[in-house]
């Protein structure tokens, strides 16, 4: 396998683990005002993918463990004799950091995979000549 080949490979499957990332924070988002929801969590863990070439994957999706926020609603179903529910611990400040740093890291990545195409590219040319 090429070295250019090796980078795309690379690329490729560091924009697949910064989608999954960016569709986990899209659903915390989505659902921080479900009650009981808890935050989702994803790592990255390095691998080593054909042709000894390194490759970033998704590792377990987690929940976050932090306390579940009260809810003061009287008249909300889901509210125990003292007018509170368990609402969702997302934050949203947190998800729009994490949303930012994930399409940061996809564009980066992007433009990381667009540069090994033209080069790759480039050298063909150079060698049909």
């Amino acid at each position: 396998m090429s070295e250019f080949s090796k980078a795309l490979s690379v690329s490729a499957s560091a924009l697949k683990a910064q989608a999954t990332r960016l569709r986990h924070v899209s659903e915390n988002i989505s659902n921080a005002d479900t009650p009981g929801y808890r935050r989702k969590t994803v790592s990255f863990e390095a691998t080593r993918g054909l042709s000894d070439t390194d490759a970033v994957t998704v590792g377990r999706v987690q929940l976050d463990q932090t306390d579940l926020d009260r809810v003061y609603d009287p008249s909300h179903p889901l509210a125990d004799d003292t007018g509170h529910f368990d609402g969702s611990n997302v934050d949203l400040m947190i998800e729009i950091a994490d949303a930012r740093e994930a399409q940061r890291s996809y564009e980066a990545n992007l433009k990381m995979f667009d540069q090994s195409r033209q080069m790759s590219a480039g050298l063909m040319d150079l060698l049909r000549k």
